[in-house]
């Protein structure tokens, strides 16, 4: 135990001394913005497949060749890349990531070598961050959720080397954080969600050197206190044999912990429903999830679990790229990662597209990123608000996805819930709107089918789920148990039902307009 300590400590400490060099590289740059951007954006041009094509070389040029996009956009290019006829970048391909969003069940983005040396540079000044507002952490074992896949998609994608987040990282740091982190990677590759959550519970609970748990979702860390709440004899019966019992042709792949003593601390930190958490991780230091717009209450919840423990929040990452970072108590822009435009939201100028150093205090915009994967002006459609600045670099806030509803990360899009009521009404059924249901807390969120009269005796909760589940994100919040199943209200009058819904929730009939998909709270939809 002790070598495994000093193996931690010793890994933390070259990691750190990593982050401290790209910290001061990042600190140098703050009053450089658009120098540093356009020297990006001239790489990114140098290796873009498409901007050689057309002789583009700098800012200028760039804006006038290229309109901003979106996925659908790139769609075909993407195809034709993942099957070899067509490069987009230059740069070394290393793998296609999968994500949802808008109104594509399934999208792949590129990373390219140069892309992850993007991501790279935002990493490093991050940790080096975290570092300093907690040191307790270069002591300790850190927990970084992997990114998991939804179920259906595990057996096409598992050879595909996606579920690896240290392969964000260089070689070196890769190496060294494997010596660091609490959970091996290779639990998302579980035959199922449930398995995988009680396999990561179980290393959890093995490690009493845990110092951090970083999340996306603050609904995922819930269910995971919650889950090792109420499993705590299954868990502990593992520990004590090192077998996976019942759930090894599932969890195959993965060596079950085998740790009486923690066994032992598991029981002695119960009461038999509730755990003392203090006890159980006595080094945890920090925990990190998102902690604004639809996000933020469930982060309370989170903080009130763990009220002794240290809380960051995330700064807007999304699979395309990466926007901010949490660094010195602010989400600055990772102005040296990719090239950044915003565009207005509001105000004279909506619409209008800007670089990045034409931003002011006060801007409420949303992001267009340029990579080193070979997209280019690609809309991520997320509203932000700049805070402030370090220097010359802008600060935001993240106020919420432009389109849609993401009630615990499952991302869905207007066109997703148009596509869900016109296959509904082809059933001879009149489907209305999908409601999210915003459930404070209380209960698990949601999603409501509101029908007017009859429906078809096809249609039914499971019914609605499986097309639901055609969507990434939305299938991965419920193989987790992010979400509970969807329901069903039916009203006489369809639209008037709707107006009530929306009306109890504050908003003045005249304002009121028919919506595909439409959140609204729990308390909204018991009155109707």
């Amino acid at each position: 135990m002790r070598y495994q300590e000093w193996l931690t400590s010793g890994s933390h400490f070259i990691l750190k001394q990593w982050c401290h060099i790209a910290d001061q590289k990042f600190k140098k740059g703050f009053n450089d913005l658009e120098a540093t951007q356009r020297q990006i954006l001239s790489a990114i041009l140098q290796s873009s497949t498409l901007a050689k094509q057309k002789d583009v070389k700098d800012y200028e040029q760039f804006v006038a060749s290229f309109p901003a996009t979106r996925y659908s956009a790139w769609r075909e290019d993407i195809q034709q890349y993942r099957e070899e006829k067509f490069l987009l970048s230059s740069s070394k391909l290393i793998r296609f990531q999968p994500t949802s969003g808008s109104s594509e069940q399934i999208k792949f983005i590129p990373y390219t070598q140069a892309f992850l040396d993007e991501l790279d540079h935002a990493i490093t000044p991050w940790l080096a961050s975290m570092y300093r507002k907690c040191p307790q952490l270069k002591s300790g074992t850190h927990y970084w959720s992997v990114s998991w896949l939804p179920e259906s998609q595990r057996e096409v994608l598992k050879d595909k080397n996606l579920n690896d987040d240290s392969a964000l990282l260089g070689i070196g740091k890769r190496i060294l954080s494997k010596f660091t982190q609490a959970v091996p990677s290779n639990i998302a590759f579980a035959a199922n969600a449930d398995d995988a959550l009680f396999a990561t519970i179980c290393y959890l609970v093995a490690n009493r050197n845990l110092a951090m748990i970083s999340v996306w979702s603050p609904t995922f860390a819930i269910q995971l206190l919650d889950r090792l709440e109420a499993m705590q004899q299954e868990v502990a019966e593992v520990l004590y044999s090192g077998s996976w019992g019942a759930r090894q042709l599932s969890l195959q792949q993965v060596d079950a912990p085998h740790s009486p003593e923690s066994a032992e601390r598991l029981i002695r930190c119960s009461d038999g429903e509730e755990i003392d958490f203090k006890a159980l991780w006595p080094k945890l230091s920090l925990v990190s999830s998102w902690d604004t717009a639809g996000s933020k209450a469930w982060a309370a919840q989170l903080r009130q679990r763990l009220p002794e423990v240290q809380f960051e929040g995330k700064g807007l990452w999304a699979t395309e790229g990466v926007v901010t970072i949490p660094y010195a108590d602010q989400y600055p822009l990772a102005y040296q990662s990719h090239f950044y435009e915003f565009e207005y939201l509001d105000g004279e100028k909506q619409g209008q597209i800007i670089p990045s150093w034409a931003l002011k205090l006060g801007d409420v915009v949303s992001p267009i990123i340029s990579s080193g994967n070979g997209l280019l002006r690609y809309c991520l459609d997320d509203c932000l608000i700049v805070t402030g600045f370090l220097d010359q670099i802008p600060c935001f806030e993240f106020q919420g996805r432009r389109f849609g509803v993401d009630l615990v990360g499952e991302k869905l899009a207007p066109e997703t819930a148009q596509q869900l009521l016109s296959h509904l009404n082809q059933t001879d059924s009149k489907a209305i709107s999908l409601l999210a249901i915003d459930t404070q807390q209380h209960v698990k969120p949601f999603y409501c089918v509101l029908f007017e009269g009859d429906i078809h005796h096809t249609v039914d909760h499971d019914y609605i789920d499986n097309i639901l589940r055609q969507n990434f994100h939305y299938e991965l919040a419920r193989n987790l148990g992010q979400l509970d199943q969807p329901q069903i209200r039916q009203a006489k009058n369809g639209w008037n039902a709707y107006k009530k819904l929306v009306m109890f929730d504050g908003i003045i009939e005249g304002n009121i307009k028919p919506e595909p998909l439409k959140k609204v709270s729990l308390n909204s939809l018991e009155q109707l």
